[in-house]
């Protein structure tokens, strides 16, 4: 079976900002198909759960308390980038609009709930560098490709 590296609260692990989680059944049905490996880049990056709600402004992240917190996000970008390596992920399922996962659509960083096409910096270093990702919106893309497998 493959790995796929996956956002933890799209698991159902309690991680995301607000303390909760965003539990997918359509993502837990890949694992039929693969070995899907938890991963919260904002955890590894050092910030609390739960934290305040960060956006992507300019190059930074910034809280809404505005905090800079661009380099505990670029930790655990790295560390989720790592943890992709180690177990050959060549996939990645991640939550759309974070500023971390966002994976084709992000917060447009005024903090009003608006949203832009773009990708969070977890997702962007992971597609510099090779790996395939996908958004909890678009599993049935990743599920038409391992079937196929």
């Amino acid at each position: 079976m493959i790995n796929i590296l996956v956002s933890a609260c799209l698991l159902g692990l309690d991680c995301r900002y607000d303390g909760k989680n965003c539990l997918n059944e359509k993502v837990l049905e890949l694992k039929k198909y693969a070995n899907l490996i938890p991963v919260c880049p904002e955890q590894m990056g050092g910030l609390s759960t739960p934290r305040d709600p960060s956006e992507i402004v300019g190059k930074r992240l910034i809280s809404n308390k505005g905090t800079d917190v661009t380099a505990n996000y670029d930790k655990g970008a790295e560390m989720a980038l790592k943890l992709a390596e180690i177990n050959d992920c060549h996939y990645a399922v991640l939550k759309q609009k974070s500023p971390s996962c966002g994976c084709g659509l992000i917060y447009d960083g005024t903090f009003t709930g608006k949203t832009i096409k773009g990708n969070g910096n977890t997702t962007r270093l992971l597609t510099e560098n090779g790996i395939i990702c996908f958004s909890d919106e678009d599993i049935d893309e990743l599920l038409s490709i391992l079937i196929d497998k």
